[in-house]
C-alpha cells in the first residue's frame, strides 16, 4: 500500500467537513460481493443468457422465471457484511465530515454500516414491490419464495426495486445526488470504473476543492483527480482516522 498517498488522503479528509463519496461495485467486493466487470465478476459467469440480457427490463417481462433463477443465485447476498470502507464512511458521516454517499450498488451495505444519507442510483435488492398492487416485500420474502415470487394479496409478480437495463434512474435520487456533489468541497470516487452512464456522468457536477479516486483498475474516463490511489478501498479506509 502507498502510505504516502494514504497520508495525503488523511489530510484531505482532516481539512474538510463537506465530503461526498461516490462508489461502485468495488466498494463491496471486499464483502464477498462480485463486481460486474472484473475477471471474476458477474459478466464472466456462464449462463444460458448473458447477465446483461438477464437483468434487463424486457427479459424480466418475457422470462421472469429465468430472471429470478439468476437473481436469487447471484444478486441476493443476505449474509454479506459491511467492510472497512462502509464502516469508515459511516463513522465519517457521524463525525460530520461525509455529507452523502452516492452509490451504484444495490446491496444496502452502506445503510447496514450505519450511513444515513445514502442515494442509491440503481435501487436496492432489499426493497421489492408487487407490479400489480404495489405492496412492499422484503428481501427474505424473495429469497424464500419458490420460482417467481407472487403477491399473496393480488397474484401479481413481485419485482425488485432495482434499476434494470432499459430502465431510467429515479429522478428524485438523481436530483439529490447532483445537489450533494455540486455542494461538496471534496469528492471521493471509489470502487468504480466510471463506465456506467448516466451514473458516471454525475461527477461532472463536482466543482469543489479536491477530487480523489480510489480504484484498483483503470477507469473509463478522464477525471482530473488530485489524488489517485490504486490499492483496495477497504484497506485504504482502514488506515484512515476520524478526528
Amino acid at each position: 500500500m502507498d502510505l504516502e498517498k494514504v497520508a495525503e488522503l488523511q489530510k484531505i479528509i482532516d481539512d474538510s467537513d463537506n465530503i461526498v463519496f461516490f462508489g461502485g461495485a468495488g466498494v463491496s467486493t471486499e464483502s464477498g460481493i462480485p463486481d460486474f466487470r472484473s475477471q471474476d465478476g458477474l459478466y464472466n459467469l456462464k449462463y444460458a443468457y448473458p447477465p446483461e440480457e438477464i437483468i434487463s427490463h424486457s427479459f424480466f417481462e418475457a422470462n421472469p422465471k429465468e430472471f429470478y433463477r439468476f437473481y436469487k443465485d447471484k444478486m441476493l447476498v443476505p449474509d454479506a457484511q459491511p467492510n472497512a470502507a462502509h464502516l469508515k464512511l459511516a463513522e465519517l458521516e457521524a463525525a460530520g465530515k461525509v455529507k452523502a454517499v452516492v452509490t451504484q450498488n444495490i446491496d444496502g451495505l452502506h445503510q447496514k454500516a450505519g450511513s444515513k444519507a445514502v442515494y442509491e442510483l440503481h435501487g436496492s435488492t432489499l426493497r421489492n414491490y408487487c407490479t400489480r398492487c404495489g405492496t412492499y416485500y422484503d428481501a427474505k420474502f424473495i429469497q424464500d419464495s419458490e420460482g417467481v415470487p407472487v403477491c399473496p394479496k393480488c397474484g401479481g409478480i413481485i419485482k425488485p426495486d432495482v434499476v434494470l437495463y432499459e430502465e431510467g434512474l429515479d429522478s428524485r435520487t438523481i436530483r439529490r445526488s447532483i445537489e450533494a456533489i455540486e455542494d461538496a468541497d471534496v469528492l471521493i470516487i471509489g470502487g468504480t470504473s466510471l463506465v456506467v452512464y448516466p451514473a458516471a456522468g454525475l461527477i461532472d457536477y463536482f466543482h469543489g476543492r479536491k477530487l480523489v479516486l480510489i480504484n484498483k483498475g483503470a477507469v473509463g474516463r478522464e477525471t482530473r483527480a488530485d489524488l489517485v490511489i490504486t490499492d483496495p478501498i477497504g484497506e485504504v479506509f482502514s488506515q484512515i482516522k476520524v478526528r
